[in-house]
Formats: C-alpha cells, structure tokens, sequence
C-alpha cells in the first residue's frame, strides 16, 4: 500500500485570507490545524544543520506530560551527527515524504516516505539527507521507563508500506491498525502506530483511558469527538489528548489515516 502523507503548509498566508482558523486549545484536548503551522513557528536545534521544526508537542505539567512531538525538515546536505542530546530518550521517526539516510548503531538505512525507525534511549545514532530535495518527518521522543528484569528493547527500521493493517473484530475491515511494536511487548513503554478507518467508518464508542495521545492526520478527513465537542479534521491537522479526554469518530469520504503516539505497559506514577 503506497500512501501520500500529509505535511506542514509552511510559507505564510496572504494578507487578504480571512481569519476562520479552527486551532483550539482546552483543559483536555488541543487542536492544531495544518493553516497553522507556518514560518513563523518553526524552530531550530543545536547539532542540527539546515534544519527546522515545528513543535506540535512537549510536556507540560497538567496536560499532557509523557511526550514531545516535532515535524522536522531537513534540506538537501543537512542532519546531524549528534541527534539527541538526552541519553534517556527514545524515539520514533516517521518519513511523510522525501528520503533520509539514517545510521543506527553503525548500520545504514535509506528511509523514504513511509520510513519507520525506532530509536533506544542511549542509541547511537545520526542522519543525513543525501537526496536533492527536502526530506520532511516526525519525531516523536520520550523518556523511556526502566524496569529492572525487563530488557531495553533494540532499535529496528520498518515501513507503513511493508506493515499489514490489523483490522478490529466485526468491523468488516474498515477500521484497523498498522502497529510496529507487538502490543503485549512490555519492552516498550510506548507505542507509535497508524490507525486506518475506510470511507464512512466509526470508531464506535467514546474512547476514554489513561494513555495520552497525539494524533496527526496523514490522509483524509474526519469529524472528531474531543472531550464534548465534534471537530471537523483533516491532512495536516494535529490533536494532543490528555489522559481520559474521552474520543470518537465518524471517518469521511476518503480513507481516513493518523499517525498515533500513546504512552502504555507502565505502572501509574505515584506521588510517593
């Protein structure tokens, strides 16, 4: 299955666009609308040459506080030799268009759109786009959750295009999930997937759990339950959930696809 994956608009609006943008942000939910993510808001970081970012995520204590998520764009000669500046961190990249050639542990993978890697806390690794054209992709960190007896699970590349969807039981194959990791793989303290609706599918219920969640739409367009509102969503869109914003769907007219974060297999922190 060969998909186009959304991206940032970047650039700016014209002066004369009327202002009817849909970003939201409340105590359970936030919406960030692909208008949005222009220019303006792009950052940099330090070990990283012709590079920027948009931060659509970072821990923020009475939201959600487990993880961060950018979308990067590296052009044509750029990278980094020194990533990650955090040795507890993991982190998941996800290619939505161009190539990037990543080094993992001093193994070499060429990652197009699609491209998957998992990335161990205290991985040795960097990345280079090599290609003539910019390479855009997320980059989902977290601190990984140590448990003494359970293994630190190893880094490994994959593809949306070589995963198959699991579909959900009696579902008639409309609504599925494209997982990397093995759900019941306790080495993993998170889980980074694509969820799958086809044209006129539901997610039946009002999903409402301990995991938080980022969800960025990389295909279609949908009418979203976040906490009490319907939200109309689209490509290019971001929603960031708190733990226990309860969550629904109605898919639309076209296959309906998210890149999903959530955190899972740990105990609750305690405050004692």
């Amino acid at each position: 299955m060969v998909s186009s994956y959304a991206s940032p608009s970047a650039g700016l609006p014209g002066q004369m666009d009327l202002h009817t943008g849909r970003a939201t942000f409340t105590e359970a939910y936030a919406l960030i609308p692909r208008g949005v993510m222009r220019d303006i808001v792009t950052s940099c970081l330090p070990h990283w040459r012709d590079t920027r970012l948009w931060v659509i995520a970072r821990p923020m204590s009475g939201f959600a506080e487990t993880f961060s998520q950018y979308i990067v764009e590296v052009s044509p000669g750029g990278g980094s030799e020194r990533p990650e500046d955090n040795p507890g961190a993991e982190g998941v990249l996800f290619v939505v268009s161009g190539q990037m050639t990543v080094t993992i542990e001093g193994k070499t993978h060429l990652l197009e759109a699609g491209g998957y890697a998992f990335l161990p806390p205290g991985c040795a690794w960097s990345l280079v786009n090599k290609s003539t054209e910019t390479v855009r992709f997320h980059w989902v960190r977290k601190r990984y959750e140590a448990v003494e007896g359970i293994a630190t699970p190893a880094a490994f590349v994959s593809s949306d295009n070589d995963q198959p969807i699991r579909w959900m039981p009696d579902t008639n194959e409309r609504w599925g999930t494209t997982r990397f990791v093995e759900p019941d793989d306790v080495r993993h303290d998170m889980h980074v997937n694509i969820v799958t609706l086809e044209p006129g599918a539901v997610i039946p219920f009002e999903e409402t759990h301990v995991m938080e969640h980022g969800l960025y739409v990389l295909e279609g367009k949908a009418v979203y339950r976040l906490n009490r509102d319907w939200v109309e969503v689209e490509a290019g869109d971001f929603m960031w959930l708190r733990a226990f914003c309860p969550q629904a769907c109605y898919a639309g007219p076209e296959r309906f696809r998210y890149l999903l974060y959530k955190d899972v297999n740990r105990h609750a922190k305690l405050p004692f």
